[in-house]
């Protein structure tokens, strides 16, 4: 009879919750955020925006490797609101100021069985998204967390399109995105980006992505989606001490395409404020190096006759750099390992020794006197068991030679990442997380930046480690050089709606030569070209292609020469998932402002509002537009029109785009 009662009396508490539901708003009222638990116990969240669905009812919980489900027969209580509304500075970004504004709800789940555990999960509702994470405090019954899966869903509400890349394949995040309706998407990688019949944009991604596997999202039934956590080489994916908290998850919503790309200011204001203190050392800049000419395969990596990193092609690059105002060159190649099949291995990298056609301190001390740096470069195959005992080593030698950013690389198959006790890790999964961490601190303490490629995904954590200033993450430029296919007109401009909205990318772009290897064709216009470097945002951006490519385009390389890699605003125009973006930045450094511009496959024609000009101020537009009958498709691709014009903010600028074009602008102020 007492089982019987106490069992009655939990289904009244739940059901009473159940009927009233917890609910918070955000700031402005546009979002509502409802909490409860099923008659069974189960935690549920769903997600309003004027009073209309964005997300059904969506399950929490996780399911653990030596223990009951955290899932059911839980009783919810508030523990906290509030309310924030500050702005914080960046060192550097897409802006300088960006504003939190959110308002806050704390939940405690508590079990009503013999173990008692308890969850926290708290909710941040922005007025353009929800970021939610877990936090398991310190309790008797639960001291260590050995975590299978979340049980995590976002159930979206509305049908429509989605935008996405495949997870937990072979090449990491390298493929191309893939249009389909929502409820056709099978498992995708974060971030998956969305538009409803309606016209809502919504994104899913995570933040503050640390000592946890990465999350994948994989479509259960219908238009409802499912946390997968990405695998540990034997065991759980997650494995942590008790107490700890997980990422964010995050979902972004937004009226229409500039509001989504507005909203990934949520990414960063989930993540911790600054921890290194003053980084003003690292300076945003541009940099060219010994890279293309590989992917062209017109030089190489190993030691021998085609060797890239020689100490005579070096100073080449140095020159080159000095004479046009960049401030780094990215040496590939430069050390001991590169011969054989160090894909397969990458046992004998070693960051310390160069190859003996290759003198690192001369060419720095070169370097340095022109006002240039070398980047340094940490190729590991992804071989972290190597790598990581020589970390320490490699980072004094770049420090000894002011050498002051490092770009690394893990290039190996997903689930091929070789880490100590002879396991296989995935690049996204926990171990990997730890990884990059101590890579990133490890070069702060000698005011290195680190850019990575191959990396794990970028979940805004540049905010807390500013000195991790960009990474790869997507398929870059090299595929136009020897990919097949090739990265078509459309993938660039799909890149802003998804990966971009993660944070920075090393997208190398300015290959005004169009030709990849063998002078096969790059699918692109040489305005689009220039425009990249406004479009796809990163506070270093590579002039990828050859010096002697550019001596031919002198005219059109003045823009990459002038574009600045910082900017103390950024907007979005005109722009449309699946067609065409077109942004406008403005220095950090002067009054100056850019416009860049990219179309999908099909040419079209803007007229875009200089409204975001200084009032009452006149600017020269200096102009890089495709030319008459440009076209990516044909040898027309080339065709470039310069022109300037006297420009204010009440006028409009026409932008006419080829197909696979691009138009870049600069505004100089008067």
């Amino acid at each position: 009879m007492i089982k019987l009662l106490s069992g009655l009396l939990a289904l009244l508490v739940a059901a009473a919750v159940q009927a009233a539901p917890l609910t918070l708003t955000s700031p402005s009222g546009t979002l509502t955020l409802h909490v409860e638990v099923n008659g069974d116990g189960r935690p549920d969240y769903w997600l309003t925006r004027n009073g209309k669905p964005v997300l059904d009812r969506s399950r929490l919980g996780f399911i653990l490797a030596d223990g009951a489900k955290l899932e059911r027969n839980f009783v919810p209580s508030e523990l906290s609101r509030t309310r924030v509304d500050t702005t914080w500075e960046q060192p550097w970004g897409e802006r300088r100021y960006v504003r939190d504004r959110h308002s806050e709800l704390q939940v405690a789940f508590e079990e009503t069985g013999a173990l008692k555990r308890r969850m926290l999960v708290i909710f941040r509702l922005f007025d353009d998204g929800l970021g939610f994470r877990y936090a398991l405090p310190a309790q008797p019954n639960l001291q260590q967390a050995r975590i299978v899966e979340e049980l995590t869903e976002f159930a979206v509400s509305e049908a429509g399109d989605a935008w996405w890349v495949p997870g937990g394949e072979w090449n990491r995040y390298e493929y191309l995105t893939q249009r389909t309706a929502i409820d056709q998407v099978s498992q995708a990688h974060t971030v998956l980006s969305m538009r409803t019949a309606s016209g809502l944009h919504l994104a899913i991604h995570e933040a503050a992505l640390v000592d946890y596997a990465g999350m994948w999202l994989r479509r259960v039934e219908g238009q409802r989606f499912k946390a997968r956590l990405a695998p540990a080489a034997d065991g759980p994916s997650v494995v942590r001490d008790v107490p700890f908290v997980t990422p964010w998850r995050v979902v972004l919503v937004a009226r229409d395409a500039a509001g989504l790309v507005a909203a990934s200011d949520i990414i960063l204001n989930l993540n911790e404020p600054n921890r290194l203190g003053d980084t003003s050392w690292f300076k945003p800049h541009k940099y060219v190096g010994v890279w293309w000419e590989m992917h062209l395969d017109t030089a190489s990596w190993a030691s021998g006759a085609k060797h890239g990193a020689t100490t005579t092609n070096t100073r080449r690059y140095i020159d080159f750099a000095a004479k046009h105002g960049f401030r780094g060159v990215l040496v590939e190649g430069w050390n001991v390992g590169w011969d054989g099949d160090w894909f397969a291995n990458g046992a004998d990298f070693s960051f310390t020794r160069a190859t003996p056609d290759f003198d690192i301190a001369a060419l720095s001390a070169y370097g340095l006197k022109k006002g240039v740096r070398l980047i340094g470069h940490h190729e590991t195959s992804a071989n972290i068991a190597n790598y990581e005992p020589q970390l320490a080593a490699g980072l004094d030698l770049y420090q000894r030679l002011g050498i002051d950013a490092v770009k690394t690389g893990y290039v190996a198959d997903a689930g091929g990442v070789q880490a100590p006790g002879g396991r296989f890790e995935w690049h996204d999964g926990q171990r990997m997380s730890r990884h990059h961490l101590l890579v990133v601190t490890e070069a702060a303490k000698r005011k290195i930046a680190v850019n990575p490629h191959e990396p794990i995904k970028d979940t805004g954590l540049r905010r807390t480690y500013p000195n991790w200033v960009s990474r790869e993450g997507a398929r870059g430029m090299e595929y136009n050089a020897w990919g097949d296919p090739k990265n078509p007109p459309s993938h660039e401009v799909d890149l802003v709606y998804t990966r971009m909205l993660s944070g920075p990318f090393d997208y190398t772009p300015g290959v005004l030569s169009l030709t990849g290897r063998g002078g096969s064709p790059i699918p692109s216009t040489l305005a689009r070209q220039l425009a990249l470097y406004v479009t796809l945002y990163s506070p270093i951006q590579m002039a990828a292609d050859l010096p002697e490519n550019y001596q031919k385009q002198m005219a059109a390389f003045q823009f990459i020469k002038d574009v600045p890699a910082d900017w103390s605003e950024s907007r979005l125009v005109s722009g449309e998932m699946g067609s065409h973006a077109a942004f406008a930045r403005k220095d950090r450094n002067s009054e100056d402002w850019y416009l860049g511009a990219i179309t999908n496959e099909e040419g079209r024609a803007l007229e875009i509002g200089l409204d975001f000009l200084t009032p009452g101020k006149r600017y020269e537009a200096q102009i890089y537009a495709d030319g008459e009958g440009a076209d990516y498709r044909q040898d027309s691709r080339s065709r470039i029109r310069i022109a300037k014009r006297v420009v204010q903010s009440t006028d409009r600028l026409p932008i006419v785009l080829a197909p696979g074009g691009g138009q870049a602008v600069r505004f100089r102020a008067l």
